[in-house]
């Protein structure tokens, strides 16, 4: 499900004062022609975004920019689950997963021998779908799978993702929402003919084929679902909150029922229906010239035909008059969902919702964010808008900190909502969250994905552009009055659902049961005519642009402290962090003195003053301790660029011990310890931490709840102020060059006094993978995910141009060796990949990373597949040339910018490199063939010992399973965590 969060949780924004609102903008509709299309544009557009409307009813949405010679693209359908018919559930999201395999002219070894075969499977289902008795539909699906076995001889598996590789697209995806269905491809701007081919032939006629393996993907995901707790609590809260429309009577994915008995004949039905050109949109942004790409759509989609498409209709719902409670059970830590529903996108009321969200929360300064948060009344909490067409939800979530129920943290939130309709907050709080969404849009539009994605929602949610952009403008007309009315019209005390979601074990899941699957051939060297002809199209080439260190970082010294710069030629937004070389591993206070940070304040100001202070400069600040390295970092506006340093410096120079915040931090620290333990999530990153150190390792070396309690707060606060005056540098990405910078920067440490030594700590030795063993940790879940590790030699720079080819080519993508063997051919999981791993700096080791995801019944061919993989590469000449082709075309495409430069430099100089590696990637991996990658594979992964890192339920995992793989240790979770 998608959310679109128009003002989610913001920090680092720009601080305008009131008076600057007299010069608002005019964002008004306009008309022009260029190059004999008309289009449509609003006034002091950003995006600079062209609106055109093709004959045939085509929405295409161009905003250009030359930052870097990519495209962002979406195709997008105005239709998802919400159109689904209500006995075929979850066929929207079946046919987004279908676009994928092909036409009769791609994906087709032979379609005159491929068509009867697939015409034979569109029958046993339909047959399938009406037969009752269970052995009958055993016997059917048995001629289906055999019949799809003769029909696979014929199909090319995953020839959309070659095309695209071919062309060094990246983030090849798509999604499926309530009312949207949307195809992603972020391509070079020198393939967009290549592009165009393939996407108008993609939708010209999709064929169903390689579709009961496929299938068995999307039941995976199903039950990947059921075990999401979160999913889970979000299902049930639109179950309740709409009643009669389709938000709430049907889900994305569809009812297990449906899943197991799906019909072609009604997929092709529902693409018929909705895929028509005035039903969809095709939406750009990046280098390109507008005039000349509408040009080159129109030609591509003129074939498509429009038709009439049915509106959506639905009987409005009837007001909540009391509380609809709904209950989940689930493994994970309990947690609350608050729901209250108010009118669609389009409205005014929409973006008053987003408004009102923002003041209760915003990430600083919201009533939520001070009064609950910041106070640590609730170990978290959060409002948030959903926006859809329909309709729009307020949703608040709440999370109870140590010894509270659900129920006292509903009440606690709804106090919260009381307060905002008494307005109860403060009155400059409204000019500070319009100035942060002002600078939000600055951040907002320096990428091409987020331009396109806002294009791209607005045209499926049917919201005005001009509106969209006036929004900010618009409150600021509104006074603290109109929030009060607004809330005191849609909330109270009586009119919301309630979710809670409770621990405990969830017996009315049924997952979907693996059905009996023949693997199918997939035919990785085969192409089909189509694809020679889209690959043989011309294409301009792209020179590439590496990273010169010396030029771009600029380098200077604020008294004895080293200051890396690297300027912002595009806006004003700037970033600064003093980094520390300590960490964790030196003092395993840190993380719990950065985080008790938050909650300080100094003599003359509260922790709550802070944050206050910093929202209305529209900046943000945070704090990290890694492992070995400790940042504190700062962001927002150049011209409030003093005045945030200042008050960061005031905090970490004068914050004064608080016992109640201390307190209170300790009893959240010890709920969110104990959260984490019934999070699988964090029990595989413990698994993994424990395959490469050991028992001791940075993952559980921490403090018992025992010694939590002998810890003082003075203790954390003297680490804060030692910060202060330790040794380090500066990182700074803005306006300002180095030398303006120095100039007028104040130094952190005040006096001439040595600075504070580091004490080095413990140190983890990455332990050498000798034999095979298996880390199982036991978790109440359907799936069982396992988690490949093996420990490599040491990091060698000579060895970059191979790693990155073999990665591209085994397991880096959809098109990879991997994904085809495991998911398309096998249909083992849903997700799974495998990669070489490079460390982070020259002295550690690389790691030999594989995953899937399976379910329990499967997991067994599932190990086994993968082990094969490991032990043997594959050999095709196609893949590899397709994996070398499209690393080359991402390389040349490719530009590091902005703050990226400087974390590019950052990285390179922890692994010992003084240049961009990348053109040594792009100048030795064109040379290197299969022999090269076999050696690779055979002194790297083939029959090497592994970790086998498994979380799942011992109850469905038995023990004889595990011993088959290794010598099996079975970690508590005080083991896994270390407390």
């Amino acid at each position: 499900m998608r959310k679109v969060f128009r003002a989610a949780v913001v920090a680092s924004l720009l601080f305008i004062w009131v008076g600057a609102f007299a010069q608002q903008k005019k964002y008004e509709w306009k008309e022009a022609t260029e190059a004999g299309y008309t289009y449509r544009y609003v006034s002091n557009d950003p995006t600079q975004a062209r609106f055109y409307k093709l004959k045939n009813g085509l929405t295409v949405i161009l905003s250009p920019s030359k930052k870097q010679p990519r495209i962002q693209t979406y195709i997008a359908t105005k239709a998802g689950s919400k159109t689904d018919p209500k006995d075929h559930t979850g066929l929207a999201h079946y046919l987004e997963h279908m676009l994928f395999k092909g036409t009769d002219k791609f994906g087709s070894l032979d379609w005159s021998k491929e068509k009867p075969l697939l015409d034979q499977i569109d029958a046993l289902y339909e047959q399938y779908n009406s037969t009752a008795d269970e052995q009958k539909r055993k016997a059917i699906y048995h001629q289906i799978d055999s019949v799809s076995g003769e029909a696979a001889k014929f199909a090319i598996p995953n020839e959309y993702d070659k095309l695209m590789s071919n062309m060094g697209s990246d983030g090849t995806n798509a999604f499926t929402s309530f009312e949207q269905t949307v195809y992603i491809e972020d391509i070079p701007n020198n393939v967009v003919d290549k592009y165009l081919a393939v996407q108008a032939e993609r939708f010209r006629a999709p064929v169903l084929r390689l579709f009961h393996t496929e299938l068995e993907a999307v039941y995976e995901e199903k039950n990947i679902g059921l075990d999401n707790d979160g999913r889970k609590a979000v299902e049930a809260m639109f179950e309740a909150t709409f009643p009669n429309n389709n938000y709430g009577k049907q889900t994305v994915i569809g009812t297990v029922e449906h899943l197991k008995n799906p019909s072609l004949n009604a997929i092709r039905e529902y693409y018929n229906t909705y895929y028509v050109p005035n039903n969809m949109g095709v939406i750009m942004s990046g280098d390109f010239d507008p005039a000349e790409m509408i040009k080159k759509i129109d030609r591509a989609f003129a074939y498509m035909q429009p038709k009439e498409v049915p509106a959506y209709v639905f009987e409005q719902e009837k007001a909540i008059a009391q509380p609809i409670v709904r209950e989940v059970k689930g493994p994970n830590a309990e947690f609350l969902f608050l729901g209250f529903r108010f009118p669609g996108a389009a409205s005014e009321d929409a973006q008053m919702l987003n408004l009102m969200a923002n003041i209760l929360t915003n990430g600083s300064a919201g009533l939520i964010d001070l009064d609950l948060v910041k106070s640590q009344k609730l170990l978290g909490a959060g409002a948030f808008p959903y926006v859809l067409k329909d309709y729009s939800m307020l949703i608040l979530q709440g999370n109870p900190s140590q010894g509270q129920s659900l129920e006292d943290v509903r009440d606690l939130l709804l106090a919260e909502l009381s307060k905002l309709r008494k307005g109860e907050f403060s009155d400059d709080l409204i000019t500070s969250i319009i100035n942060n969404e002002r600078k939000e849009q600055i951040s907002l539009n320096e990428s091409y994905q987020g331009r396109a994605e806002e294009l791209m929602s607005a045209f499926t949610s049917e919201v005005d552009w001009a509106k969209e952009l006036g929004y900010t403008d618009r409150l600021s007309t509104l006074t603290k009055k109109d929030v009060v009315d607004f809330a005191n019209k849609y909330l109270n005390d009586q009119n919301y659902v309630v979710v809670y979601k409770k621990q405990g074990v969830d017996k009315d899941v049924v997952k979907v049961e693996k059905p009996a699957i023949t693997p199918i051939t997939v035919n990785r060297d085969d192409q089909s005519e189509f694809l020679k002809t889209v690959n043989a199209l011309p294409e301009a080439a792209i020179q590439p642009v590496w990273v010169d260190y010396d030029k771009e970082v600029a380098k200077g010294k604020l008294g004895d402290i080293d200051v890396l710069a690297v300027q912002n030629k595009d806006n004003a937004l700037f970033s600064l962090s003093y980094q520390y070389p300590l960490g964790k591993w030196d003092n395993k206070l840190l993380p719990l003195a950065v985080d008790y940070f938050e909650f300080l304040g100094t003599k003359s100001k509260s922790s709550e003053d802070f944050s206050k202070a910093f929202y209305k400069l529209a900046s943000g600040f945070s704090v990290s301790a890694g492992n070995e390295e400790t940042r504190i970092s700062i962001s927002g506006l150049d011209e409030n660029f003093d005045a945030t340093v200042l008050l960061i410096q005031d905090l970490l120079r004068n914050c004064v011990v608080d016992d109640a915040a201390f307190q209170a931090y300790l009893s959240r620290l010890k709920q969110s310890r104990t959260n984490a333990k019934e999070n699988k999530g964090s029990i595989m990153e413990g698994l993994r931490a424990y395959a490469k150190y050991g028992a001791q390792n940075p993952f559980n070396y921490t403090f018992s709840d025992a010694e939590l309690d002998q810890l003082k707060a003075a203790d954390l606060v003297k680490i804060l102020h030692d910060l202060a005056n330790t040794k380090h540098s500066i990182l700074y990405y803005g306006p300002r060059e180095v030398k303006q910078l120095t100039a007028k920067l104040p130094a952190l440490k005040v006096g001439k006094g040595a600075y504070v030594g580091v004490q080095r700590g413990v140190g983890f030795k990455e332990l050498a993978t000798a034999e095979n063993n298996v880390l199982f940790a036991h978790y109440e879940m359907k799936q069982a995910e396992v988690f490949w590790f093996r420990n490599s030699e040491l990091y060698n720079a000579a060895n970059t141009p191979v790693v990155s080819l073999f990665n591209n080519y085994f397991g880096g993508g959809m098109g990879s060796i991997v994904f085809q063997t495991i998911r398309e051919s096998k249909a083992l999981a849903y997700s799974t990949y495998a990669y070489f791993g490079q460390p982070q700096k020259k002295e550690n080791h690389y790691m030999v990373g594989a995953y899937v995801g399976t379910q329990t019944d499967k997991f067994e061919e599932a190990i086994a597949g993968m082990n094969e993989l490991l032990n043997v590469l594959p050999e095709s000449p196609l893949a590899l040339e397709t994996a070398k082709v499209s690393l080359m075309k991402s390389l040349a495409s490719e530009r590091i910018t902005n703050a990226g430069i400087l974390n590019s430099y950052i990285a390179a100089k922890r692994l010992g490199n003084d240049m961009d590696i990348r053109k040594i990637v792009y100048e030795q991996a064109p040379k290197l063939g299969y022999a090269d990658l076999k050696t690779f594979h055979a002194k790297e992964l083939s029959n090497k010992p592994y970790v086998y890192c498994i979380v799942g339920n011992q109850e469905s995992l038995s023990e004889e399973q595990l011993q088959k793989i290794g010598k099996v240790k079975k970690l508590s979770l005080q083991e896994i965590f270390g407390y």
